[in-house]
Protein backbone atom coordinates (compact mmCIF):
# COMPACT_ATOMS: atom_id res chain seq x y z
CA UNK A 1 0.00 0.00 0.00
CA UNK A 2 3.29 1.95 -0.42
CA UNK A 3 1.44 5.79 -0.86
CA UNK A 4 -1.31 5.34 1.56
CA UNK A 5 -0.71 7.65 4.41
CA UNK A 6 -1.52 5.43 7.83
CA UNK A 7 -2.85 8.14 10.46
CA UNK A 8 -4.91 6.20 12.73
CA UNK A 9 -1.95 3.97 14.83
CA UNK A 10 -3.92 4.48 18.11
CA UNK A 11 -6.10 1.87 16.54
CA UNK A 12 -3.28 -0.68 15.44
CA UNK A 13 0.48 -0.45 14.79
CA UNK A 14 2.62 -2.48 12.12
CA UNK A 15 4.15 -4.94 13.40
CA UNK A 16 8.13 -4.36 14.27
CA UNK A 17 10.13 -6.59 11.95
CA UNK A 18 12.32 -7.63 15.31
CA UNK A 19 9.26 -8.72 16.88
CA UNK A 20 8.05 -10.88 13.96
CA UNK A 21 11.57 -12.07 13.69
CA UNK A 22 11.27 -13.46 17.29
CA UNK A 23 7.85 -15.23 17.14
CA UNK A 24 8.40 -17.01 13.88
CA UNK A 25 10.61 -19.88 15.67
CA UNK A 26 7.32 -20.27 17.29
CA UNK A 27 5.08 -20.66 14.39
CA UNK A 28 7.19 -23.13 13.11
CA UNK A 29 10.21 -25.32 14.55
CA UNK A 30 9.74 -24.23 18.07
CA UNK A 31 6.02 -25.21 18.87
CA UNK A 32 5.59 -26.91 21.98
CA UNK A 33 2.93 -26.80 24.72
CA UNK A 34 4.16 -24.91 27.44
CA UNK A 35 2.76 -26.93 29.69
CA UNK A 36 4.13 -30.22 28.23
CA UNK A 37 7.02 -31.56 30.18
CA UNK A 38 9.53 -32.75 27.29
CA UNK A 39 11.88 -30.41 25.73
CA UNK A 40 9.86 -28.80 23.42
CA UNK A 41 7.32 -27.77 26.60
CA UNK A 42 10.32 -26.28 28.33
CA UNK A 43 11.83 -24.30 25.47
CA UNK A 44 7.99 -22.93 24.96
CA UNK A 45 7.45 -22.31 28.46
CA UNK A 46 11.54 -20.51 28.89
CA UNK A 47 10.08 -17.90 25.91
CA UNK A 48 6.84 -17.51 27.85
CA UNK A 49 8.80 -16.65 31.08
CA UNK A 50 11.61 -14.46 29.36
CA UNK A 51 8.84 -12.30 27.59
CA UNK A 52 6.73 -12.17 31.33
CA UNK A 53 9.98 -10.77 32.66
CA UNK A 54 10.68 -8.76 29.80
CA UNK A 55 6.92 -7.13 30.25
CA UNK A 56 8.06 -6.57 34.00
CA UNK A 57 11.28 -5.00 33.48
CA UNK A 58 9.66 -2.62 31.18
CA UNK A 59 6.97 -1.43 34.00
CA UNK A 60 9.86 -2.01 37.24
CA UNK A 61 8.57 -4.81 38.46
CA UNK A 62 8.99 -8.63 38.55
CA UNK A 63 7.49 -10.79 35.92
CA UNK A 64 5.07 -12.82 38.55
CA UNK A 65 3.00 -9.75 38.36
CA UNK A 66 2.48 -9.78 34.84
CA UNK A 67 -1.20 -12.37 33.14
CA UNK A 68 -1.50 -12.70 29.98
CA UNK A 69 -4.36 -12.74 28.19
CA UNK A 70 -5.99 -12.52 24.58
CA UNK A 71 -5.58 -8.33 24.74
CA UNK A 72 -6.73 -5.30 26.34
CA UNK A 73 -10.31 -6.00 26.79
CA UNK A 74 -9.85 -9.95 28.04
CA UNK A 75 -7.70 -7.41 30.57
CA UNK A 76 -9.81 -4.84 31.25
CA UNK A 77 -12.75 -7.68 31.91
CA UNK A 78 -10.40 -9.78 34.26
CA UNK A 79 -9.99 -7.02 36.40
CA UNK A 80 -13.18 -5.73 36.59
CA UNK A 81 -15.19 -8.89 36.42
CA UNK A 82 -13.05 -10.55 38.97
CA UNK A 83 -12.88 -8.72 40.85
CA UNK A 84 -16.54 -8.39 41.52
CA UNK A 85 -17.06 -12.16 41.60
CA UNK A 86 -14.42 -12.11 43.98
CA UNK A 87 -16.21 -9.89 46.04
CA UNK A 88 -19.64 -11.66 45.39
CA UNK A 89 -20.71 -9.58 42.99
CA UNK A 90 -22.31 -6.97 45.73
CA UNK A 91 -20.79 -3.84 46.57
CA UNK A 92 -19.96 -0.76 44.54
CA UNK A 93 -17.76 0.55 41.71
CA UNK A 94 -16.61 3.89 40.72
CA UNK A 95 -15.82 4.89 36.96
CA UNK A 96 -15.83 7.47 34.38
CA UNK A 97 -18.27 8.14 31.45
CA UNK A 98 -14.83 8.24 29.24
CA UNK A 99 -13.83 5.08 29.73
CA UNK A 100 -13.19 2.33 26.83
CA UNK A 101 -16.37 0.28 26.46
CA UNK A 102 -14.52 -3.18 27.43
CA UNK A 103 -14.45 -1.22 30.74
CA UNK A 104 -18.20 0.64 30.38
CA UNK A 105 -19.72 -2.80 29.08
CA UNK A 106 -17.98 -4.74 31.70
CA UNK A 107 -19.70 -2.46 34.53
CA UNK A 108 -22.73 -2.43 32.37
CA UNK A 109 -22.76 -6.26 33.19
CA UNK A 110 -22.03 -5.62 37.05
CA UNK A 111 -25.31 -3.33 37.15
CA UNK A 112 -27.19 -6.94 35.68
CA UNK A 113 -25.26 -8.89 38.45
CA UNK A 114 -26.43 -6.44 41.30
CA UNK A 115 -23.16 -4.39 41.95
CA UNK A 116 -23.63 -0.63 42.18
CA UNK A 117 -21.33 1.75 40.03
CA UNK A 118 -20.90 5.49 39.94
CA UNK A 119 -20.06 7.25 36.37
CA UNK A 120 -17.96 10.47 37.13
CA UNK A 121 -18.14 13.35 34.99
CA UNK A 122 -15.55 15.00 33.25
CA UNK A 123 -14.54 18.63 32.61
CA UNK A 124 -14.68 20.18 29.17
CA UNK A 125 -10.78 18.45 28.60
CA UNK A 126 -11.69 15.17 29.57
CA UNK A 127 -10.49 15.20 33.01
CA UNK A 128 -12.04 13.91 36.16
CA UNK A 129 -11.51 15.43 39.31
CA UNK A 130 -10.04 13.28 41.82
CA UNK A 131 -12.09 15.35 44.41
CA UNK A 132 -15.22 13.87 43.10
CA UNK A 133 -13.51 10.12 43.04
CA UNK A 134 -13.17 10.98 47.36
CA UNK A 135 -16.38 12.34 47.65
CA UNK A 136 -18.03 8.77 45.45
CA UNK A 137 -16.24 6.25 47.64
CA UNK A 138 -18.79 4.00 49.86
CA UNK A 139 -17.91 1.74 52.81
CA UNK A 140 -18.73 -0.64 50.16
CA UNK A 141 -16.90 0.42 47.41
CA UNK A 142 -14.45 -2.29 46.43
CA UNK A 143 -13.05 -1.21 42.77
CA UNK A 144 -12.09 2.55 41.26
CA UNK A 145 -11.23 1.70 37.62
CA UNK A 146 -10.43 4.89 35.66
CA UNK A 147 -8.40 5.19 32.39
CA UNK A 148 -4.91 6.23 32.31
CA UNK A 149 -5.09 8.03 28.90
CA UNK A 150 -8.34 8.26 26.46
CA UNK A 151 -8.05 6.24 23.33
CA UNK A 152 -9.93 9.05 21.55
CA UNK A 153 -8.60 12.41 22.86
CA UNK A 154 -5.08 11.39 24.22
CA UNK A 155 -6.29 13.02 27.96
CA UNK A 156 -4.28 11.75 30.38
CA UNK A 157 -6.02 11.24 33.63
CA UNK A 158 -4.79 12.95 37.12
CA UNK A 159 -3.69 8.74 37.77
CA UNK A 160 -1.45 9.41 40.80
CA UNK A 161 -3.78 11.64 42.98
CA UNK A 162 -6.64 9.38 42.32
CA UNK A 163 -4.50 6.00 43.44
CA UNK A 164 -3.27 7.85 46.35
CA UNK A 165 -7.21 8.74 47.41
CA UNK A 166 -8.03 4.51 46.39
CA UNK A 167 -5.55 3.88 48.95
CA UNK A 168 -6.06 6.15 52.01
CA UNK A 169 -9.55 4.33 51.36
CA UNK A 170 -8.60 0.93 51.34
CA UNK A 171 -10.14 0.85 47.93
CA UNK A 172 -8.44 -1.24 44.56
CA UNK A 173 -7.65 0.92 41.94
CA UNK A 174 -7.63 -0.32 38.23
CA UNK A 175 -6.25 1.68 35.57
CA UNK A 176 -6.91 0.68 31.32
CA UNK A 177 -3.73 1.58 30.09
CA UNK A 178 -3.87 0.24 26.95
CA UNK A 179 -3.77 3.51 24.96
CA UNK A 180 -0.53 4.77 27.22
CA UNK A 181 1.64 2.10 27.30
CA UNK A 182 4.83 2.70 24.82
CA UNK A 183 4.09 6.36 25.52
CA UNK A 184 4.07 7.29 28.73
CA UNK A 185 7.08 5.97 31.25
CA UNK A 186 5.14 3.05 33.52
CA UNK A 187 7.36 2.76 36.86
CA UNK A 188 4.59 0.45 38.96
CA UNK A 189 6.89 1.20 42.06
CA UNK A 190 6.08 4.55 42.17
CA UNK A 191 2.33 4.58 40.60
CA UNK A 192 -0.07 3.54 43.04
CA UNK A 193 -2.02 1.22 41.02
CA UNK A 194 -3.25 -2.34 42.12
CA UNK A 195 -3.98 -3.25 38.31
CA UNK A 196 -3.27 -2.43 34.88
CA UNK A 197 -4.20 -3.54 31.14
CA UNK A 198 -2.07 -3.34 28.34
CA UNK A 199 -2.55 -4.17 24.82
CA UNK A 200 0.70 -5.45 22.67
CA UNK A 201 -0.77 -4.41 18.59
CA UNK A 202 -0.58 -0.83 20.34
CA UNK A 203 3.04 -1.09 20.32
CA UNK A 204 4.52 -2.70 17.40
CA UNK A 205 3.55 -6.07 18.31
CA UNK A 206 0.77 -8.77 17.70
CA UNK A 207 -2.88 -8.62 17.93
CA UNK A 208 -4.67 -11.10 20.05
CA UNK A 209 -2.16 -10.72 23.01
CA UNK A 210 -2.47 -8.67 26.09
CA UNK A 211 -1.39 -8.68 29.61
CA UNK A 212 -2.62 -7.58 33.17
CA UNK A 213 -0.35 -6.54 35.85
CA UNK A 214 -2.14 -7.57 38.91
CA UNK A 215 -0.51 -6.15 42.54
CA UNK A 216 0.10 -8.41 45.18
CA UNK A 217 -2.75 -7.38 47.13
CA UNK A 218 -4.85 -8.42 44.62
CA UNK A 219 -7.11 -11.61 44.28
CA UNK A 220 -8.88 -12.58 41.19
CA UNK A 221 -11.86 -15.10 40.40
CA UNK A 222 -10.92 -16.21 36.85
CA UNK A 223 -13.28 -15.75 34.04
CA UNK A 224 -11.96 -18.96 32.44
CA UNK A 225 -11.93 -22.42 33.82
CA UNK A 226 -9.58 -25.36 32.38
CA UNK A 227 -6.21 -25.79 33.02
CA UNK A 228 -4.11 -24.11 35.69
CA UNK A 229 -1.91 -21.41 33.16
CA UNK A 230 -1.27 -17.94 34.45
CA UNK A 231 -1.04 -19.23 38.13
CA UNK A 232 -4.96 -20.50 38.10
CA UNK A 233 -6.13 -16.85 37.50
CA UNK A 234 -6.05 -17.87 33.44
CA UNK A 235 -7.11 -21.10 32.05
CA UNK A 236 -6.16 -22.29 28.23
CA UNK A 237 -2.97 -22.63 26.59
CA UNK A 238 -0.66 -19.97 26.24
CA UNK A 239 -0.41 -17.79 22.93
CA UNK A 240 3.48 -18.34 22.92
CA UNK A 241 4.35 -16.65 19.31
CA UNK A 242 1.98 -13.75 20.41
CA UNK A 243 3.49 -13.46 23.94
CA UNK A 244 6.69 -13.59 22.31
CA UNK A 245 5.97 -11.22 19.83
CA UNK A 246 4.20 -8.72 22.74
CA UNK A 247 7.78 -9.42 25.03
CA UNK A 248 9.72 -8.41 22.06
CA UNK A 249 7.68 -5.18 21.09
CA UNK A 250 8.14 -3.94 24.94
CA UNK A 251 11.40 -4.25 25.33
CA UNK A 252 12.49 -2.36 22.14
CA UNK A 253 9.47 0.51 22.97
CA UNK A 254 11.05 0.81 26.31
CA UNK A 255 14.69 1.18 25.24
CA UNK A 256 13.38 4.15 23.07
CA UNK A 257 10.75 5.86 24.79
CA UNK A 258 12.14 9.54 25.64
CA UNK A 259 13.56 9.33 22.04
CA UNK A 260 10.01 8.10 21.09
CA UNK A 261 7.81 10.76 22.42
CA UNK A 262 9.84 13.40 20.95
CA UNK A 263 9.57 12.38 17.50
CA UNK A 264 5.61 11.83 18.09
CA UNK A 265 5.63 15.58 19.83
CA UNK A 266 7.03 16.92 16.53
CA UNK A 267 4.70 15.17 14.48
CA UNK A 268 1.39 16.30 16.69
CA UNK A 269 2.87 19.73 16.42
CA UNK A 270 3.56 19.65 12.13
CA UNK A 271 0.39 18.45 12.21
CA UNK A 272 -1.63 21.23 14.05
CA UNK A 273 1.12 23.85 12.20
CA UNK A 274 0.66 22.98 8.66
CA UNK A 275 -3.57 23.03 9.69
CA UNK A 276 -3.33 26.45 10.93
CA UNK A 277 -1.55 27.62 8.26
CA UNK A 278 -4.11 26.07 5.11
CA UNK A 279 -6.71 26.82 7.45
CA UNK A 280 -8.67 30.26 8.03
CA UNK A 281 -9.16 31.03 11.65
CA UNK A 282 -12.05 29.15 13.45
CA UNK A 283 -11.97 26.07 10.96
CA UNK A 284 -11.42 23.53 13.40
CA UNK A 285 -10.99 23.16 17.16
CA UNK A 286 -8.76 20.46 19.02
CA UNK A 287 -10.22 18.28 21.53
CA UNK A 288 -8.98 16.95 25.02
CA UNK A 289 -6.33 18.65 27.33
CA UNK A 290 -3.43 21.08 25.86
CA UNK A 291 -0.87 19.65 28.12
CA UNK A 292 -2.29 16.93 29.93
CA UNK A 293 -2.37 14.50 26.93
CA UNK A 294 -0.24 11.66 24.83
CA UNK A 295 2.26 12.79 22.05
CA UNK A 296 0.79 10.76 19.46
CA UNK A 297 -2.56 11.29 19.41
CA UNK A 298 -4.49 14.80 17.91
CA UNK A 299 -8.14 14.80 18.12
CA UNK A 300 -9.95 17.89 15.76
CA UNK A 301 -13.24 19.07 15.42
CA UNK A 302 -13.93 20.87 12.07
CA UNK A 303 -17.26 22.49 12.98
CA UNK A 304 -19.39 21.84 10.07
CA UNK A 305 -18.05 18.88 7.98
CA UNK A 306 -19.52 15.53 8.53
CA UNK A 307 -16.47 13.49 10.27
CA UNK A 308 -18.16 10.45 8.19
CA UNK A 309 -18.01 12.38 4.96
CA UNK A 310 -14.29 13.74 5.17
CA UNK A 311 -13.13 9.94 6.56
CA UNK A 312 -14.24 8.43 3.09
CA UNK A 313 -12.98 11.27 1.15
CA UNK A 314 -9.30 10.94 2.79
CA UNK A 315 -9.67 7.00 2.31
CA UNK A 316 -10.40 7.74 -1.46
CA UNK A 317 -7.24 9.47 -1.27
CA UNK A 318 -4.90 7.40 0.34
CA UNK A 319 -5.09 8.86 4.07
CA UNK A 320 -6.14 6.62 6.65
CA UNK A 321 -7.67 8.30 9.88
CA UNK A 322 -10.49 7.39 12.41
CA UNK A 323 -13.52 9.52 13.88
CA UNK A 324 -13.15 7.59 17.41
CA UNK A 325 -12.43 4.26 18.68
CA UNK A 326 -11.60 1.48 16.46
CA UNK A 327 -13.69 -0.57 18.41
CA UNK A 328 -16.76 1.35 17.99
CA UNK A 329 -16.08 2.69 14.17
CA UNK A 330 -19.02 0.69 12.44
CA UNK A 331 -21.46 2.37 14.99
CA UNK A 332 -23.55 5.44 14.03
CA UNK A 333 -23.66 6.52 17.44
CA UNK A 334 -21.95 9.93 18.08
CA UNK A 335 -18.58 9.72 20.51
CA UNK A 336 -19.66 8.91 24.24
CA UNK A 337 -16.02 10.04 25.16
CA UNK A 338 -17.03 13.74 23.06
CA UNK A 339 -20.00 13.68 24.38
CA UNK A 340 -19.27 13.11 28.05
CA UNK A 341 -16.64 16.26 27.74
CA UNK A 342 -19.72 19.08 27.09
CA UNK A 343 -19.22 19.18 23.42
CA UNK A 344 -22.00 20.20 20.86
CA UNK A 345 -23.18 18.01 18.43
CA UNK A 346 -21.56 19.78 15.35
CA UNK A 347 -18.29 19.42 17.19
CA UNK A 348 -19.02 15.43 18.06
CA UNK A 349 -20.21 15.08 14.59
CA UNK A 350 -16.89 16.81 12.90
CA UNK A 351 -14.28 15.24 14.93
CA UNK A 352 -11.21 13.12 13.48
CA UNK A 353 -8.84 11.13 15.23
CA UNK A 354 -5.23 11.54 13.65
CA UNK A 355 -2.37 9.32 15.77
CA UNK A 356 0.82 8.71 14.85
CA UNK A 357 4.08 5.95 15.43
CA UNK A 358 7.50 6.26 14.64
CA UNK A 359 7.06 4.82 11.15
CA UNK A 360 5.26 7.84 10.22
CA UNK A 361 7.47 10.52 8.53
CA UNK A 362 7.11 14.34 8.34
CA UNK A 363 7.13 14.14 4.71
CA UNK A 364 3.51 12.29 5.02
CA UNK A 365 1.93 14.66 8.40
CA UNK A 366 2.81 17.68 4.84
CA UNK A 367 0.56 15.87 2.34
CA UNK A 368 -1.72 14.58 4.77
CA UNK A 369 -2.63 18.20 6.18
CA UNK A 370 -2.58 19.46 2.30
CA UNK A 371 -5.14 16.45 1.36
CA UNK A 372 -7.64 17.78 4.67
CA UNK A 373 -7.55 21.00 4.25
CA UNK A 374 -8.47 20.86 0.46
CA UNK A 375 -11.68 18.75 1.18
CA UNK A 376 -12.85 21.44 4.48
CA UNK A 377 -12.28 23.86 2.17
CA UNK A 378 -14.19 22.16 -0.19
Amino acid sequence: MGTTIYLDHAAATPMHPEALARMLPYMTEQYGNPSSIHSYGRDALAAVTEARETLGAALNVSGRRILFTSGGTESDNLAILGLAARNQNAGHVITTGTEHHAVLHACERLEQLGVQVTYLPVDKTGRVNPEEVRRAIRPDTFLITIMLANNETGTLQPIEEIGAIAQEAGVLFHTDAVQAFGTVPLDMRRLPVDLMSLSSHKIGGPKGVGALYVGDKVLLQPLLYGGTQERNRRAGTENVPGIVGFGAAAALTASRLAEKRAYLESLRELLLGELSRLLPTGAFLINGHETERLPHILNVSFPGVSAETLLMNLDLASVCAASGSACTSGSLEPSHVLTAMGMDKSCVSSAIRFSFAPVTTKEEIVRAAEIVATFVCR
